[in-house]
This record gives structure tokens, sequence and C-alpha cells, in this order.
């Protein structure tokens, strides 16, 4: 927690009340996908300039998972949410997680997008495979 303050660029943490709530909808996303086949691999995992919710084992694909909650659906859920900026934190992001095990990287791997919405008692899920790719991303 303090390390996160220190860090130059690092997000402030948000209160515990919806870090807890985040962690809730996370694992509700990680079991989604674990009904649809995926396994997980690792969570939360996180650079100082970026995060991975959830990397995950398709088959032969790595998949790195974003994880998004919107409270209200009067704007879509939170996968509209990951804009340009997001995606290229997440790839960053990848890209180091990739680099300290090298094994992995010569694996396939995509980029997923999973939106939340709803109650965490009956969360409604939108999961965007192949939600963008780093030939779509644009430069700063």
């Amino acid at each position: 927690m303090i390390l996160r303050r220190l860090l130059p660029g690092a997000a402030a943490a948000p209160p515990p009340g919806r870090r807890a709530l985040g962690a809730a909808f996370e694992q509700a996303a990680q079991r989604e996908l674990e009904r649809h086949g995926l396994r997980l691999r690792d969570s939360n995992v996180n650079y100082r300039f970026g995060e991975i919710d959830l990397v995950m084992d398709h088959g032969e694909t790595l998949v790195f998972v974003e994880v998004r909650y919107r409270r209200g659906g009067g704007f879509g859920d939170g996968a509209i949410s990951v804009d340009a900026r997001k995606c290229r934190r997440i790839a960053r992001a990848a890209a180091a997680y990739l680099a300290a095990q090298p094994l992995l990287a010569r694996r396939p791997c995509r980029f997923d997008v999973v939106g939340v919405a709803g109650d965490i008692a009956a969360p409604r899920f939108d999961w965007i495979r192949n939600a963008f790719t780093l030939d779509e991303m644009p430069a700063r």
C-alpha cells in the first residue's frame, strides 16, 4: 500500500470498501471464465506502470483479463471504460509478465475484458474476447 503511494505515476489506492467490492467482482468474473473452460494462472499482478487483474490459460492461449465493474448500467457496463491508455498499461504489464517468464512468452496471447454490472449476488457479465490487440493500439 505504502509502496504504491511512493512510486511515481502510481494510481491512488481506492478506499477499503471499494477495494473489497472490486475484489469480489474480480472473483465472480474469474468463476464465470472458469465455467467457460479458462484456468487461473495468476491474479492481481502489479507493476509500477500497470496491473493485470487475471492471467488465465485457455487451452494453449495465455489470456490477460481486465475486469471492469460499474454499479449502474446507464452508460453501459464497465467494459466500455477501457480506453486506449488503459490498453497500453495492460499491454506493458503483460510484456513485463512475459519477460519474467520466458517459457510463457512462446505461447499465443490475447487480451480480454470482462464488464460486470449489477449486484454481487447476481452479477451480469459481458465477456469480450480479443478486446484489443497490440496492432490496434494507437501510439501515444
